[in-house]
């Protein structure tokens, strides 16, 4: 049971090693400027590779719930889908696993990878885990730690844990088959809070000026590619001009030029940008197009949204 991209290693490697019955995913919905229908990566996976496919538009259906229980599975995997009703996740006889992109209990919620770079964390995961009623909270089957690098993107962070999250879905499998896993609940007894993970929003990529400029740093980081820090540029003709901040640096020079913002306890330097309906380009050559210089800088409406 899954949707994006993410899920797509977990799902190649369950055709592989398993007898893999079925896939459930998102319903195909209409997308792009044409509304042509447009299939999940998942789904359209399971279509080319003539798996049996179920999209419900809802999960208490009860002729999905009839599909699902006649397939006889031993156990469903979930990477990357809705939250599923307990008459879906009780249904197999071994129940129901999770693959997380983060260490539970830290980082509950739908987006773990973001905000473990937003929150400034040097070291993520993955977690299998039992789902329960409460949302990531099911005892912990394995977890595989991974490190967050001091340049991470939302974007390369992403891709660095799809890839190793077949590897410890696998490990999870096997050790299930051959009952050696003993399932532990989860327990916190780090130094530090427990921070949240919840959707994304667009509004909570806006950067705003009360923000220390190590967390805006971050921020610029962690929303790249999607849904892209953001702020409004003010020319000294007073137009403002939405951007998408793609890379930025602490100034190496406080006299040299270039487009720099400025936060509460200092300045960055933008290098790469995305102005509103146009592509990314270098911060210098946005500079030469203007025909006005730039002022200085805004937040956008909702910029001081905090998960």
């Amino acid at each position: 049971m899954g949707s994006p991209e993410f899920a797509l290693p977990c799902l190649h490697v369950l055709q592989e090693e398993t007898e893999l019955l079925a896939v459930v995913s998102a319903p195909d919905k209409p997308a792009g400027r044409g509304k042509q229908m447009s299939s999940s990566p998942v789904a359209t996976y399971a279509r080319e590779h003539k798996i049996p496919l179920l999209q419900p538009e809802r999960l208490k259906n009860p002729e999905f719930l009839l599909q699902l229980k006649s397939l006889q599975a031993d156990l469903f995997v979930v990477v990357a889908f809705r939250m599923l009703p307990e008459a879906v996740w009780n249904m197999p006889p071994m129940g129901t696993l999770n693959v997380h992109a983060s260490l539970l209990p830290q980082l509950r919620g739908a987006a773990p990878i973001q905000w473990a770079i937003a929150h400034g964390l040097k070291e993520t995961g993955l977690t299998t885990f039992r789902l329960k009623h409460e949302i990531d909270t099911g005892d912990i089957l394995e977890q595989l730690p991974l490190p967050v690098a001091v340049d991470e993107t939302g974007g390369s962070l992403y891709e660095k844990l799809m890839q190793a999250a077949p590897g410890l879905l696998l490990n999870t499998l096997n050790g299930l088959a051959a009952n050696t896993l003993v399932p532990r609940p989860q327990e916190w007894t780090g130094d530090e809070p427990l921070l949240p993970a919840p959707k994304i929003q667009r509004q909570h990529a806006f950067l705003h000026p009360e923000m220390p400029v190590q967390q805006a740093e971050r921020w610029i980081r962690a929303f790249d590619p999607i849904p892209g820090a953001a702020l409004a540029l003010v020319l000294e003709s007073g137009e403002r001009i939405e951007i998408k901040v793609k890379q930025a640096r602490l100034p190496k020079d406080t006299g040299q030029s270039g487009l720099k913002v400025a936060f509460v306890d200092g300045e960055l330097e933008i290098l790469r940008l995305q102005p509103a309906g146009k592509g990314i380009m270098d911060a210098a050559a946005f500079l030469r197009g203007l025909r006005h210089s730039v002022r200085g800088w805004l937040p956008l409406v909702g910029s001081h949204a905090q998960p």
